[in-house]
């Protein structure tokens, strides 16, 4: 397999697993709390290398207890960090997640703190060059623009993981080979009334290789600009849906670089995003590879 990097959001999250959301201005007791990564393609980034795919973060930490922690998270997965800014006198991007055992669903507070925006170093950019994928998620968006186009022009794939409707989408957008956005995005960007017709629209405005719009419980649609195909959600208990999303993403950039057609990768991001739900913590709870094969069979379906 090559090598993914990506640039965007690293959070430290901090997990607090609650009976059901609490209602304003009372008080409740939590089951458990604990500290963890996240941040759409730094979480991605650690589901490729949980599935053994060569992985580095690009972008800019600080050196206080969030950054130290997000740095060690990285090492405990074989994320590499060589060309990590580090910063001093910095607040890191952080995150509070409410996981209700009620609903199985989350509610996050952030604060995205006051690091500067990452500035790429022609070290940075080598690193870029020397992949085969490049990940992006509309953070850090001007250096995220000008890497996808370095990216673009030196033969690697870039993957946009659009999670989020931000200023200037449209720029990275333009330098996207893998358009993998959540069917809100879709809608609320193309003004399109359903997921076909937004597929079709992006595709037109944009043309990149592939559309794939994740649709949560109802799996989702992949367009290549010939015919639209729907992919299915995986059978998972699901105890824990926070960052089902990223790990979908870095799922699709592992089979990317396996040699997968971009219909088996949403088949196999998808079942890995469904195994990663049947345990707590976005990163922790990813699967290997083998574990998604032999799920995946039981399942009707053989990589």
């Amino acid at each position: 397999m090559g090598r993914i990097v990506g640039i965007g959001a690293c959070v430290m999250d901090t997990l607090v697993n609650v009976p059901r959301y609490p209602t304003e201005d009372t008080k409740l007791r939590a089951t458990s709390s604990k500290p963890a990564g996240g941040g759409p393609v730094a979480t991605g980034l650690v589901a490729a290398a949980k599935l053994g795919a060569e992985a580095e973060y690009i972008g800019v930490l600080s050196d206080d207890n969030g950054g130290r922690f997000l740095l060690q998270d990285f090492a405990k997965y074989g994320v590499k960090t060589d060309h990590v800014d580090i910063v001093s006198g910095k607040r890191s991007f952080t995150s509070v997640i409410w996981l209700s055992a009620e609903t199985t669903s989350r509610t996050c507070v952030f604060d995205k703190g006051d690091l500067p925006p990452l500035s790429l170093s022609e070290e940075q950019k080598a690193a870029i060059a020397g992949a085969e994928l490049l990940m992006v998620d509309g953070n850090e968006m001007d250096a995220a623009v000008e890497a996808a186009k370095f990216a673009r022009e030196n033969g690697v794939k870039v993957l946009y993981d659009c999670g989020g409707l931000y200023d200037g989408v449209e720029r990275l957008l333009a330098h996207t080979d893998i358009m993998i956005p959540s069917e809100e995005f879709a809608l609320g960007h193309t003004g399109a009334k359903t997921a076909e017709e937004a597929a079709k629209a992006l595709f037109d405005r944009y043309h990149p290789e592939v559309i794939v719009i994740t649709q949560g419980k109802r799996g989702g649609i992949l367009y290549d600009g010939v015919q639209v195909v729907s992919y299915p959600i995986y059978p998972a208990v699901v105890v824990d849906s926070n960052g089902s999303g990223d790990v979908f993403h870095g799922a699709f950039a592992n089979a990317v670089t396996r040699g997968y057609d971009y219909e088996k990768c949403c088949h196999f991001s998808s079942a890995v995003s469904g195994l990663k739900c049947t345990g707590v913590g976005a990163r922790e709870s990813v699967p290997d590879f083998d574990t998604v094969k032999s799920y995946m069979k039981e399942n009707g379906y053989d990589l």
